[in-house]
């Protein structure tokens, strides 16, 4: 039997933290329901240690930081991650998590976008957003995950004991999604029926505000993950732009023999310049992320052979 744990990470979560854990104990009622509560406000700890979940608090604000000690602290072979609003069914994140215990994903994704999140869900940016994101990370990694920020995932303990967690706040779903892409873990999505908020509970996520934070992590993740399609990206623009610039320049200096305009022919060199040094470190800080991902197939290997 392996051990499955439910990690639900709440933030005044009162009216349907509940739900939650009586939902899950009704599908897998041998799994270990883990609440880490970031600073709730409200009844959400009380409420889910009354209802039999283990409920640890977490000082440090946002999802990111609770993520991160979930996935230092919990012990198991299979891990369950789902939001505390009771969008996501536990009958549906148990056959997300099948995937992981059958072998054939170490993330498995719930996929909300396919179904019914675009009738369910009542705040138009929120559903623009996710398309946006989707977007971007499938054209820039070459992949076709149908939903990269769905709350509903399931991880095998490789996964989970590798993954370096850097993002403090909601961004963290786009993270794990790049970084299973980048180290070539096994993705799997599971179709899964989302329903919106119950009236009362209220999202915590900003569109403006997060939405941004995620396009943010989105370009850093880019850069430091495909550095020298990165770097190569802007080394192409100001070369092309430099050429552009030099070539009037060129053209009156073949017909008067003279350089008319030594200011463009200046900035043209150093655009072109800038590009040859954008197009250099591109080259360099690719060797270096080779290397790293040979220390992570390293590291990887010895987790492997420690948890045997």
């Amino acid at each position: 039997m392996k051990k499955i744990a439910v990690l639900v990470p709440c933030y005044n979560e009162e009216l349907t933290i509940k739900a939650v854990i009586n939902d899950f104990k009704n599908v897998i009622p041998d799994a270990d329901i883990y609440v880490y509560d970031n600073n709730s406000k409200d009844k959400t700890a009380q409420i889910a240690r009354e209802e039999g979940a283990i409920v640890v608090r977490e000082y440090r604000q946002g999802k990111g930081n609770v993520v991160r000690s979930m996935f230092r602290d919990i012990e198991a072979d299979v891990y369950i991650m789902v939001d505390g609003d009771d969008t996501y069914p536990a009958k549906d994140a148990y056959n997300v998590a099948k995937l992981v215990m059958e072998g054939k994903a170490d993330m498995a994704i719930g996929d909300r976008l396919s179904s019914t999140y675009f009738t369910e869900n009542k705040r138009p940016f929120h559903n623009t957003g996710n398309r946006l994101v989707r977007a971007l990370i499938n054209k820039i990694f070459k992949s076709d995950i149908k939903d990269i920020m769905t709350g509903c995932r399931a991880f095998n303990r490789k996964f989970v004991k590798s993954f370096p967690v850097l993002s403090k706040g909601f961004e963290i779903e786009t993270e794990m999604s790049i970084h299973a892409l980048d180290k070539r873990f096994l993705i799997g999505e599971v179709e899964i029926d989302y329903r919106d908020r119950p009236d009362g509970s209220q999202s915590k996520l900003n569109t403006f505000r997060d939405g941004f934070k995620v396009l943010k992590t989105i370009l850093n993740l880019y850069k430091d993950y495909k550095p020298l399609s990165f770097f190569g990206s802007i080394s192409a623009v100001l070369f092309i732009i430099g050429v552009l610039a030099f070539v009037p320049v060129f053209l009156g200096f073949i017909k008067t023999g003279l350089v008319a305009k030594f200011p463009t022919l200046i900035v043209s060199i150093g655009l072109m310049t800038s590009a040859l040094v954008s197009l250099a470190c591109g080259f360099i800080l690719d060797t270096v992320k080779k290397h790293s991902d040979q220390f992570y197939e390293i590291a990887m290997n010895l987790l492997e052979k420690g948890d045997k």
